[in-house]
């Protein structure tokens, strides 16, 4: 991935850690990695979509949902160039956040999806670049298609595909807020749903409370929340204090468990149902109707 940010690809690939999207929004509109790295220069075309595109997150739900899905096809509809694909990106790295529907998501999918058939990426370090890793998830995660004879998205589905392996198999022992050690493999089960997160990050800030509801209805039932962080507890604790958030918060400050996860970017939600398989997950931020929708995966409805 990509660098801790704070939405699962709304706030992924483009920012250093422990940077907010929201909080840095310069950084925004800077190049994946492995594009090149002079300065961009929008096309009096392409400076309207920026703007939209600055203040995407701003909006109601709704309006959100319709502007995401109009600026995909107006995307679709410039000339080729290079940032056509990095306007693209920045589209798909938006449209994660919550519930924008099925078919702004497709609409999304299909601009990224042309624009790397129009204007190939090179890779790097044996890597495949972050677009076309951008896409994969698209097509994995949010169930979208896409049509694209690459062999570096062939490349990209099949790191997700490994990185779900390693997800599948991974374990941890953490410590809560209190001191108590949480180890993975011991709560076989339980429906463990492993959320990681940050103060700083506002998608995670704004999921939360819906955890907190969805922890309170279905806790005696047998669901675990385990939100980890990997900032300090000095930072962790008065912001939970002042929340009073009831799931257990974790701390992985040198970031061992993010790593086996896999994890670059924030929110990001792994669930497990009671016999420890891996059932469901999140890229990104969910609401409530859309984090019901995952526990029914594990048999919670």
């Amino acid at each position: 991935m990509r660098r801790p940010l704070c939405l699962q690809r709304t706030c992924t690939a483009l920012l250093p850690a422990g940077v907010c999207l929201i909080a840095a929004a310069a950084f925004l509109f800077r190049p994946p990695l492995n594009a090149q790295r002079h300065p961009v220069v929008w096309s009096d075309q392409e400076k309207p979509i920026v703007q939209q595109l600055r203040h995407l997150r701003e909006l109601p739900d709704a309006e959100r949902s319709s502007t995401a899905k109009q600026l995909a096809i107006q995307i679709r509809g410039l000339p080729v160039a290079a940032n056509k694909e990095l306007l693209a990106g920045q589209l798909a790295n938006l449209a994660t956040e919550g519930d924008l529907g099925h078919g702004t998501l497709q609409e999304v999918a299909t601009t990224l999806a042309e624009a790397l058939r129009e204007q190939p990426v090179k890779g790097s370090q044996g890597e495949p670049p972050e677009l076309y890793v951008t896409l994969a998830q698209l097509v994995r995660y949010e169930h979208v298609q896409a049509s694209l004879d690459d062999s570096q998205f062939a490349d990209a589905m099949a790191k997700l595909e490994a990185d779900d392996q390693q997800r599948q198999h991974a374990d941890f022992t953490l410590a809560d807020l209190e001191g108590k050690l949480w180890t993975l493999k011991s709560l076989t089960g339980k429906v463990v749903l492993v959320n990681f997160w940050a103060t700083w990050c506002p998608p995670c800030r704004k999921e939360m409370p819906d955890l907190e509801t969805i922890f309170g209805r279905f806790k005696e039932r047998g669901l675990v929340i385990l939100a980890i962080s990997d900032e300090d507890a000095s930072k962790v604790k008065p912001f939970i204090g002042e929340r009073k958030f009831s799931y257990p918060i974790l701390l992985d400050p040198v970031r061992k468990v993010n790593e086996l996860f896999r994890v670059f970017g924030i929110p990001k939600s792994f669930l497990y149902d009671r016999n420890g398989k891996l059932v469901a997950q999140a890229i990104d931020m969910r609401t409530q109707t859309q984090f019901l929708k995952m526990l029914g995966h594990a048999g919670l409805e």
